[in-house]
């Protein structure tokens, strides 16, 4: 492990009335306020939305640095258009409608898919990792499979819906399933099995063009990267910082373990699923799938330990294991997105409280 990947994190965030909590169409003025501060933001599949973008950085504290800077000046822009800035993995509020965004590409995704692209006001964090080529990309991303339900618990920040508890720690990620090429990966053994796979969802109208490859774990078509988008967007900068650690330290080890010639454990898609589905359900607060071993249920917070402690070596070569340690310890006496919210909710049942805490995670640190 002498070499250190880069990586870079995307963060999408919920434009919303500073007042009423109801997500509002105003990311065209947000993107222009943003430019004007030096920011530049991504404009999503609907209004309501808006994502920064990092820099490709070596260090998980250079990555601090970028993220809270994008968010204060994001949050900064937000409400110089008149909205407020929330990183939350959906709206807490009843949402009367996500208009989709004026584009050609995004107008032709909202005729072809109809209610699943209308509902889309879903905010996720998305972490890059360099790997040496497409083809490490793919067998990494087999390799990842079986934690890709510990980092969706780890993230969970979507519990208040339509001002109700769903009853799941990240329903963002429920919603996020219908879309035909999303979910968990599946097993590739080559890359022109992947773009095969791609093409005949192409040929078969479940995307309209690759960037409809909605997978949780993908390779760049164009950059040696690879991209794990399993995650609600974290409460906190801190949260993502953490999120982005362990995933590239679990690429990482997944380069590792294959230059060992290390057989890529067993998963059954069946039982994919159902770790995703409690991971969904639990978060951190419950119990989790056992994809590795006994396939049984333990608790979620073992899972995430038997993770840190599965690619401790390349946190510590890159100088991370101490980092990880410090967050793991905060989440766990503070709780993450999910479980603040939900605390916020039972309070009074009042989803003024939860946009409140939302509304004070988000800008943690700024």
């Amino acid at each position: 492990m002498a070499t250190h990947p880069t990586i870079g994190v995307e963060e999408e965030f919920l434009l919303v009335d500073p007042t009423s909590g109801e997500p509002v169409a105003l990311n065209e003025a947000v993107a222009r306020e943003a430019a004007g501060r030096g920011v530049k933001l991504q404009l999503e599949l609907t209004t309501c939305q808006v994502e920064t973008t990092s820099e490709v950085v070596g260090s998980t504290r250079e990555l601090r640095d970028q993220l809270l800077r994008l968010r204060r000046l994001s949050a900064e822009a937000a409400d110089a258009a008149g909205a407020r800035l929330l990183a939350v993995g959906l709206p807490p509020t009843l949402p009367r409608e996500f208009p989709i965004t004026d584009t050609p590409r995004y107008r032709e995704i909202g005729e072809k898919f109809g209610m699943i692209a209308h509902e889309q006001g879903i905010c996720g964090c998305h972490v890059h990792v360099a790997v040496p080529s497409r083809e490490a990309a793919i067998r990494v991303s087999n390799r990842l499979r079986p934690w890709l339900p510990t980092l969706l618990a780890l993230s969970a920040n979507s519990a208040i819906y339509r001002n109700s508890d769903t009853g799941y720690a990240s329903w963002r990620s429920v919603l996020w399933a219908r879309w035909p090429s999303a979910g968990p990966p599946p097993h590739f053994d080559s890359v022109d099995e992947y773009d095969a796979v791609v093409s005949m969802l192409q040929q078969a109208g479940a995307m309209r063009d690759d960037g409809m490859v909605y997978w949780d774990v993908r390779p760049s078509k164009n950059f040696p990267t690879i991209e794990v988008r399993v995650a609600d967007v974290p409460a906190t900068v801190a949260e993502t910082v953490l999120l982005a650690a362990l995933t590239r330290a679990a690429v990482m080890t997944a380069l590792q373990d294959e230059r060992r010639g290390e057989p890529t454990p067993p998963l059954a898609a069946h039982a994919l699923k159902a770790a995703y589905w409690k991971s969904a359900r639990d978060g951190l607060d419950g119990d989790a799938v056992d994809l590795l071993e006994s396939h049984q249920r333990v608790p979620a917070r073992e899972l995430l330990d038997r993770l840190v402690e599965h690619v401790r070596p390349a946190l510590e070569a890159v100088g991370d294991y101490d980092v990880v340690f410090d967050e793991l310890r905060r989440v766990t006496e503070q709780g993450n997105g999910a479980i603040r919210q939900r605390r916020a909710w039972q309070r009074r049942r009042d989803v003024r409280d939860v946009l409140a805490e939302a509304a004070e995670a988000t800008m943690a640190g700024t």
